[in-house]
């Protein structure tokens, strides 16, 4: 038996005699949670035949951690891995997949990098302060989404109650980490409102094993976020946000040099807005939006030219649904956009239509198709079904799910230019590069109840044509052709053992595999999450353990990453109803680990952090 598995097996012996305590459970809200993600319109979860997991403001807070991307890598089927420590190169796999065939928006914007090679989300410069809500959908969903989507994260920032909440924080710790945050938000009848600063910086730690200089590598941010709602009339509705992120970070190994002369900054710089228009009636619901963004990177070093990318996104989107036929509900949308990179680009015209049944409070069905017109790789039909039945028991809710979805995504504007530019040759240019098509199913059952939520899922993806930088001979972007694969289970629980005691574990085994057989890069096959949460002191105190561990990946040349485990804590103590101070040790048992050959992780370290919320009635 493996070190991971004999830990994981420690571990999970001391939950599951608690879960053996519950007992006449009644079905949870939980059941009922409206989530938007998966249909792109309110529904309850009951109703979802797809898989969607949910963090609140709760759960992102009791995690702490600076980087969104660390709260994420705890929640079902989500790996990730980084090139050393905040503001490196980061990538989130959901169900195995690269990032950047996962959609990610922020109050309706979606986060994607035009600037970057693949269009993807960069997380290395998105900060959890301000973060409210998160949703993560798995599998492929290009129905509602189009080109790209194998995933969708959703979230949303901080909302209040009151009409007016102001929320400070700072903290600081290891590494010299220093962040200064502070948001303002509210709302009444007509107006809700959110504005958030946040400036961090960390002097780090030396990224790469290879740096013989063994200099450290840090990293700076400043971000500002605004969102303004306002409500028209009884129907209507305005939305305006914006976003500027700011980062700079120091790194190894650029320009393929070695030595003093390969330490490197990179400076980001990205802006992003979106207005949008919302009718909801009775029984009809239209939302129309645009949104434009632009990105710009810089890599240099004294030694090497400069090396830039600028990028731009300009979508304009529709999405109508009519709740008020007998038997079925209906969803349909419209979008426009155009991707454009260092001058070049493209545009993709979309339209989609979804059936959502509404003759029975038990039995739930789905059907859509979508359409996409890509200017520079044609027609693609995108597809999902997917069903839900609930079974309603003594002890709680029982339901079955399935979904079966498909997707397409097209080389970007930058892997063409790439291969097609002076840095590129053989066999990267021999031919020219297809089209990527994805295709999901999934089958599985939860149970909820007043305490207990449990959930088992089996799923089987693949990626046609999959696209990848060739990083053992550098030609450029090539193609795996035929069928690069990931299937696998999903175990989830959740558990409230007290009042104050909670427990909650996933557990995600994948099997990948590219289409020789061998296995895929940097996605580990069991993927373990440990969480308990301890409240105390009249519910003032709050302790968390969080325990992640990852087993039998390999990086470049094939090579086998050790299995880690990592554990970390939190503690929150509210002193006064506006003062709250809190700490956080990460690994916490100074466990050394690679998530990629080359590249280091921190090590133990501390922080400590103060809060205020001022808030008015």
């Amino acid at each position: 038996m493996s070190v991971y598995v004999k830990r994981s097996f420690l571990v999970a012996i001391i939950i599951v005699p608690l879960w053996a305590r519950s007992a006449e459970l009644r079905a949870q809200e939980a059941i009922d949670e409206i989530v938007v993600t998966s249909n792109r319109i309110p529904v309850p979860a009951r109703q979802l035949g797809t898989s969607v997991s949910v963090l609140d403001s709760e759960g992102i807070e009791s995690r702490g951690t600076l980087a969104l991307a660390d709260v994420m890598r705890q929640m079902p089927a989500v790996a990730a891995s980084s090139n050393g420590g905040l503001g490196n190169a980061t990538t989130l796999r959901i169900r195995g997949e690269e990032g950047f065939r996962t959609l990610t928006y922020l109050d309706g914007m979606r986060l994607q990098d035009p600037s970057a090679p693949q269009i993807a989300t960069d997380f290395s410069n998105l900060l959890s302060s301000g973060i409210g809500r998160v949703e993560i959908l798995r599998g492929p969903q290009g129905l509602a989404y189009g080109a790209d989507a194998g995933g969708v994260i959703n979230m949303t920032s901080r909302s209040a109650s009151a009409p007016f909440e102001v929320n400070l924080e700072t903290q600081g710790g290891a590494f010299g980490t220093r962040q200064i945050s502070g948001n303002l938000n509210g709302q009444s009848e007509s107006l809700d409102y959110f504005l958030s600063v946040a400036d961090f910086d960390t002097d780090g730690f030396n990224n790469r094993v290879s740096d013989v200089s063994a200099d450290k590598d840090g990293y700076e941010n400043q971000t500002f976020h605004w969102r303004f709602g306002y409500v028209l009339s009884e129907a209507w509705r305005f939305d305006l946000v914006h976003r500027e992120v700011d980062g700079s970070n120091d790194y190894d190994g650029c320009f393929g040099l070695s030595g003093p002369s390969a330490d490197c900054r990179s400076d980001y710089g990205m802006q992003a807005s979106r207005l949008g228009l919302q009718y909801l009636g009775e029984g009809f619901r239209h939302q129309l939006s645009y949104m434009r963004s632009s990105t710009e990177r810089q890599d240099f070093t004294a030694s090497a030219p400069t090396f830039g990318s600028q990028g731009e996104q300009t979508r304009g989107e529709y999405i109508g649904s009519l709740t008020a036929l007998e038997g079925v509900d209906l969803i349909w949308g419209l979008d426009y956009q155009e991707d454009a990179a260092n001058g070049v680009g493209r545009d993709n015209q979309g339209a989609f239509i979804e059936l959502l049944s509404d003759f029975s409070q038990t039995f739930f069905l789905t059907a859509g198709l979508r359409y996409d017109d890509n200017e520079d790789f044609g027609t693609n039909t995108s597809f999902r079904l997917s069903t839900a039945y609930l079974l309603e028991t003594g002890a709680g809710t029982l339901k079955f799910k399935a979904a079966l979805g498909s997707g397409f995504r097209a080389p970007s504007p930058f892997e063409i230019q790439y291969n097609r530019g002076p840095y590129a040759f053989a066999p990267a240019t021999s031919s020219a590069l297809e089209q990527e098509k994805s295709r999901g199913w999934e089958v599985g059952a939860q149970f909820d109840a007043e305490k207990t939520h449990l959930e088992v899922n089996l799923f089987d993806q693949s990626v046609s044509n999959a696209i990848f930088f060739d990083l053992s001979g550098y030609s450029g972007y090539l193609q795996d052709k035929g069928r690069s694969a990931s299937s696998g289970i999903e175990l989830v629980a959740d558990y409230r053992i007290t009042d104050s005691l909670r427990a909650s574990v996933n557990y995600t085994f994948n099997e990948t595999n590219r289409p020789d057989g061998s296995q895929r890069l940097r996605r580990p096959k069991h993927l373990f999450n440990l969480g308990l949460s301890v409240t105390g002191f009249n519910n003032r105190m709050t302790v968390n353990a969080f325990y992640r561990s990852q087993a039998e990946a390999i990086d470049v040349g094939k090579l086998a990453l050790e299995d880690f485990g990592v554990l970390d804590l939190t503690a929150s103590f509210q002193v006064t109803e506006v003062l709250r101070v809190y700490s956080r040790i990460e690994n916490a048992l100074d466990e050394a680990y690679r998530e990629l050959v080359d590249y280091n992780t921190a090590d133990f370290a501390a922080y400590f952090g103060v809060s205020v919320k001022l808030t008015a009635l």
